[in-house]
C-alpha cells in the first residue's frame, strides 16, 4: 500500500540576502547565528540564505543554504557573487520563492542585510566596487517574482509579501513606493542608521506567529527590533533608534503620491512669494534631518531626509501660510500616516549621544533646504533618480526651497 506523505506546511519562508563583502562582514554574521537558533525555536519558519563572506577562511566566497528545524540543508559554496548585481538578487528572490513553494509557506519575506543608503540604494559590494541603486533593488525583487512564475507556472500567484531592510535609512517614501510598484505588501525598516548587527532574526518569528493579523504582526516586528540588545551590561546597545512597519497597499501609495505631488506643486506655485517660501523653509528646518550621530559629516545626503509626517505637520500648522497650502500639507500628512502599521522611536538613543527621535513616526521624505543637500554623493548615491521623486514633482519644489 502506498504511503502518502503530507506536503510540509510552513508559515513563512524567510530569505536572508547578506552581503558581507565589506566592513560589516564580521559584525553582521550574528544575523545567521540568530537565524539558526530561531529555526530551532520555531518550526514554522524556513530560512533561505545567500551569504557572501570571508568569515573563517579570509577568502571571499558565497555560501547558499537553508535553515530549518535547527539544522542546515541544501548547502553549497560558490565563487563570490556580486551582491550589488540586480540579476543576482533577482535569482535569489526566485530561489526563495521556489523554496516557499516546496515548503508550502503561506508567506515569503526577504531580508536585505548590508549597508543602506535610503533612496540612494544599498547592498555595497567592495570587490565589485558597486552599490545597487534603490530602483534596481525593487526591480530585482519584481524580476525574481516573474522568474519564479515562469519556471513554476503552477505557483505563479506567489509573491514577496514583505521586505525587511537590515540596512540604514531604508524607511523612506521613495523605497516604499518602489516596493509597492513591485508588488510587495509590507516594508519593515528604520528611517535612521542601524547599529550593526541590526535587525534580529526574531522578526521572522514575529511574522510567523501573527499571520493574518497585520496589526499584531507589525507590533511584534517593531517590538522585536526595538527590544534587541547587543553587547553586554553597561556596554549594551540597541539595534535601532526608530523602526517602522509600512503598509504598501497600492491604493494607499497612490494616495501618498497624489497628496505629496499636490503639496510640492503648491510650494512650487508660490515661487514668487518670498514670505511663504521662507515660512515653509523654516517649518522644514525645525524638523531635524536623519543621521543624527556625532560622526555624521556635513556632506551626508541624509541630512535632507526628514520624517515626512513631522515635516508636513509643521507646514499644516503654520498660521503664516494660506489655508490652501496648509490643507495640502495636512492631506500629505494623513496620506503618509495611513501607511504606518506600527512604529517605535527612542527619545534618547544612547549609541548616538542621546539623540532624540521623537519625530521619527513613519518614513522619511527627501526635503533639501539648500543646494549642498541635493545629491552631494551623486552619481554613485543619488536620492533623486527614482520614480517617487519624479512622480511627485519634487524637483519643482526643490527649485524654490533649495
Amino acid at each position: 500500500m502506498a504511503i502518502i506523505t503530507a506536503k510540509p506546511q510552513r508559515a513563512l519562508e524567510f530569505g536572508i540576502y547578506r552581503d558581507g563583502d565589506n566592513n560589516l562582514d564580521e559584525s553582521q554574521g550574528v544575523t545567521l547565528r540568530q537565524a539558526l537558533q530561531s529555526s530551532a525555536r520555531d518550526p514554522r519558519v524556513e530560512y533561505t540564505v545567500e551569504d557572501t563572506t570571508s568569515a573563517g577562511t579570509g577568502v571571499l566566497r558565497t555560501d547558499s543554504f537553508t535553515l530549518r528545524d535547527g539544522g542546515i540543508g541544501s548547502a553549497k559554496i560558490d565563487a563570490p557573487h556580486d551582491m550589488a548585481s540586480e540579476k543576482n538578487l533577482a535569482r535569489f528572490v526566485a530561489d526563495t520563492l521556489d523554496n516557499a513553494e516546496a515548503s508550502g509557506a503561506k508567506q515569503t519575506w526577504i531580508e536585505l542585510t548590508d549597508h543602506g543608503a535610503g533612496d540612494g540604494g544599498g547592498l555595497e559590494a567592495d570587490s565589485a566596487r558597486a552599490i545597487m541603486r534603490m530602483p534596481q533593488m525593487a526591480e530585482a525583487i519584481a524580476d525574481g517574482v516573474k522568474m519564479h512564475a515562469r519556471e513554476h507556472p503552477e505557483d505563479a500567484g506567489r509573491k514577496v509579501d514583505g521586505v525587511v531592510a537590515n540596512q540604514c535609512l531604508m524607511a523612506s517614501l521613495g523605497f516604499a513606493d518602489a516596493l509597492s510598484h513591485a508588488g510587495v505588501k509590507y516594508l519593515a525598516a528604520s528611517p535612521e542608521t542601524m547599529v550593526s548587527p541590526g535587525v534580529p532574526s526574531s522578526v521572522a518569528d514575529a511574522i510567523a506567529q501573527h499571520a493574518g493579523d497585520p496589526q499584531a504582526m507589525g507590533d511584534a516586528i517593531v517590538g522585536s527590533v526595538m527590544k534587541q540588545k547587543y553587547g553586554a551590561d553597561d556596554q549594551a546597545w540597541s539595534s535601532a533608534a526608530a523602526f517602522d512597519v509600512l503598509d504598501l497597499d497600492r491604493a494607499k501609495m497612490r494616495g501618498v503620491e497624489n497628496a505629496v505631488k499636490g503639496l510640492n506643486d503648491a510650494i512650487a506655485a508660490r515661487e514668487g512669494d518670498g514670505t511663504a517660501i521662507k515660512a515653509v523653509r523654516e517649518d522644514a528646518a525645525s524638523v531635524e534631518g536623519m543621521v543624527r550621530f556625532h560622526d555624521a559629516t556635513p556632506d551626508m545626503p541624509w541630512h535632507a531626509d526628514r520624517p515626512a509626517i513631522a515635516v508636513y505637520d509643521a507646514i499644516a500648522k503654520d498660521a503664516r501660510l494660506d489655508s490652501t497650502l496648509r490643507g495640502d500639507a495636512l492631506k500629505a500628512e494623513r496620506a503618509v500616516g495611513a501607511l504606518v502599521v506600527a512604529h517605535e522611536e527612542s527619545r534618547s538613543f544612547a549609541p548616538f549621544g542621546g539623540s532624540s527621535y521623537a519625530d521619527a513616526v513613519g518614513p522619511t521624505v527627501h526635503f533639501p533646504l539648500n543646494g549642498a543637500q541635493i545629491d552631494p554623493w551623486a552619481p554613485r548615491v543619488t536620492e533623486t533618480h527614482n520614480r517617487f521623486f519624479n512622480e511627485t514633482d519634487a524637483a519643482q519644489a526643490e527649485r524654490v526651497l533649495a
